[in-house]
């Protein structure tokens, strides 16, 4: 692991207000957060907390109103809409809860989409795209399409396309939430294992169980971080026992 001098993610008392008529809301206000290489790291709330803004600013989905987001130690509310889309691209590998596949594209197809974007010539995208889906376990279906797979099947495909990148970041948005508790605990699993694998695992949640999981808990309310720090000692965080719907 790298030495912990320059965060991978870095706010910078980050803001991200709406206005409404007269009215203001403050999804972020005023947040300050370093997430460092090699941290996997469960950013909770529950609903208006803010974790969804934050998510979609870690994920160069949104930009803040006020203060900095520095990803990879570059300043993103610098950056251009290209720029942005591309750093994005190259960064940070994104796992849904909805999965997000197409329908009519086999499983291979499904997870090369990433590496087109970025202009990976053809047969480099099917060999990283074989490669993920045999280290998810479904290297046997390359050719099946999304509805042919169980949900469990179908967030692993998710997780390789992901994977095929090799981002920087891993940002799971409630991976689990639309699984049963067995199927849960085995992406989970998946995860702690990419993250003792060296990677940077961000995951968002409203379920402090499955927050558990992680290595580090940023609990949100209000829009404001109200803790920051190990897993053990996060007031609230149990034994996981769901699939987090």
């Amino acid at each position: 692991m790298e030495t912990k001098e320059t965060p991978i993610i870095e706010f910078r008392s980050v803001s991200k207000y709406y206005y409404m008529g007269d009215n203001v809301v403050r999804a972020c206000d005023g947040i300050d957060m370093s997430i460092f290489k090699g941290e996997f790291v469960a950013i909770v709330g529950q609903s208006g907390s803010g974790k969804s803004t934050c998510m979609n600013i870690i994920g160069c989905l949104d930009v803040p109103t006020h203060g900095e987001y520095f990803l990879g130690g570059v300043s993103v509310g610098a950056l251009r809409k290209n720029a942005l889309a591309e750093i994005r691209n190259e960064m940070i590998g994104f796992i849904f809860q909805q999965y997000n596949l197409l329908a009519k594209s086999n499983l291979r197809e499904n997870v090369e989409i990433p590496l087109m974007y970025a202009g990976v010539p053809k047969a480099e995208r099917r060999r990283r795209a074989t490669d993920v889906l045999t280290k998810v376990g479904l290297g046997d279906k390359l050719k099946n399409k999304p509805n042919q797979l169980s949900g469990g099947q179908q967030q692993r495909v998710s997780i390789a396309r992901a994977l095929v990148g090799r981002p920087s970041i891993i940002l799971a948005d409630e991976p689990t939430g639309a699984l049963d508790s067995k199927t849960g605990l085995e992406v989970l699993a998946m995860l702690r294992e990419l993250h003792e694998e060296g990677n940077t695992v961000v995951l968002i949640t409203h379920d402090s169980s499955i927050a558990a999981r992680a290595q580090r808990v940023v609990r949100l309310e209000d829009g404001r971080v109200s803790y920051d720090g190990p897993v053990s000692q996060a007031p609230g965080v149990g034994t996981y026992t769901g699939g987090g719907a």
